[in-house]
């Protein structure tokens, strides 16, 4: 097998959590304040129903084809051209959104911290890092994000607790003032998120024990709602309609933290938090994205072209956009749509017509395959 490392159910939970959280607390309060205004904290919810819904897609498929990912199966299901023309597909989607990631972080720390610094040596020393773990399989990410997202999730809770003095509730009312049709609107975008647990194909043929795998993918959605429902609150209680005038809204209420004039000024923890969840993030898309190249072409090992594909999407990083207001415009529109059909409409569409080969295969069995009932002695 191209995988010889195992991870339990839980890792695979604990790893899709940073996976999708880390880009969505910056991003997704300043994009659903802009369409939803004060219910912008009601759009995780309903696009949490896409997390769920593509959470029970790649299960069934799972066990409908145990033992392989999407890339194998798709052959199965569509036959060997198809198939590959599929795989296709996601090669390049994977090396778009892995460019994606890299050009986020980069253009986050140049524009919070290191603003001097070129962004490819920022981008560079993270993908080499990520580089670095990916080869070491997905064992090893599984027990790093055991450690690391605990840390992860304490500092965040800090720093929401610490935010408290300075919150306004009267910012969060009225509730539904336009109806439910702007939080719906806002799910959109925000759905694209949650529709990354489509990467969970990639790590449910690895899992030592497949008992608790839907409920800890289940955990683990409900996890990413809540935080990105949490996120939401925080930063209109604290910037109110001024909430769609930041790009990173929670990075700005830690820089508001003061207590009793000694705990200030926080968004270097805030940051260590961010850095590390984006660490496991583009380790987890890296490792996704040279098991799709390598299960495509059919090699044997996966190793050998960590590097050169690391270096590929690191090239394609420096084309997705000219600028970060580019990137956060492509984000919030077109990207919505890609994502939207490569990480939810394709897996169902595969689905769907698996069961219907399923279902047509038993229907044309031939008789000749149930054994004839054996004559009796009285008839012979």
């Amino acid at each position: 097998m191209i995988e010889k490392g195992r991870i339990s159910s839980f890792q695979m939970g604990v790893l899709m959590f940073p996976t999708i959280i880390s880009t969505s607390i910056l991003s997704v309060p300043s994009i659903t304040a802009k369409l939803a205004d004060k219910d912008l904290w009601i759009a995780p919810i309903w696009a949490s129903l896409a997390g769920f819904l593509i959470v029970c897609v790649m299960y069934w498929l799972h066990k409908l084809y145990p033992g392989q990912s999407m890339i194998e199966y798709s052959t199965d299901i569509l036959g060997l051209t198809l198939g590959k023309t599929i795989g296709f597909i996601y090669v390049i989607s994977y090396f778009i959104n892995l460019g994606i990631m890299i050009r986020e972080y980069g253009e986050f720390i140049m524009d919070a911290f290191l603003h001097q610094t070129p962004i490819i040596i920022v981008m560079s020393s993270m993908i080499l890092v990520c580089a670095f773990a990916v080869r070491s399989g997905l064992e090893v990410l599984g027990r790093v994000s055991q450690f690391f997202v605990p840390i992860v999730v304490v500092l965040l809770l800090l720093i929401f607790a610490l935010a408290i003095p300075d919150l306004d509730p009267d910012n969060m009312l009225p509730v539904f003032e336009h109806g439910v049709a702007p939080s719906l609107k806002a799910a959109i975008p925000t759905q694209t998120w949650f529709t990354e647990f489509f990467d969970i194909s990639f790590l449910l043929p690895f899992i030592a024990n497949h008992k608790k795998e839907l409920k800890w993918a289940f955990i683990s959605v409900l996890a990413v709602m809540v935080s990105m429902v949490l996120c939401g609150i925080i930063s209109l209680l604290l910037l109110g309609d001024l909430v769609d005038s930041y790009s990173y809204p929670v990075m700005l209420a830690a820089r508001y933290i003061s207590l009793a004039d000694f705990l200030e000024h926080l968004e270097a923890i805030a940051m260590a938090i961010w850095v590390l969840g984006m660490f496991i993030k583009i380790s987890v898309v890296y490792y996704v994205l040279v098991l799709i190249v390598a299960q495509w072409l059919n090699l044997p090992r996966y190793r050998s072209i960590v590097f050169a594909v690391g270096y590929m999407s690191l090239v394609y990083s420096r084309w997705i956009a000219s600028s970060r207001e580019v990137l956060n415009h492509l984000l919030s529109t077109s990207l919505v749509f890609f994502y939207i059909t490569i990480q939810l409409v394709i897996p169902i569409l595969l689905l769907l017509i698996a069961l219907a080969r399923k279902k047509w295969s038993k229907q044309k069995e031939p008789a000749s395959q149930f054994p004839l009932k054996a004559p009796s002695s009285e008839e012979s």
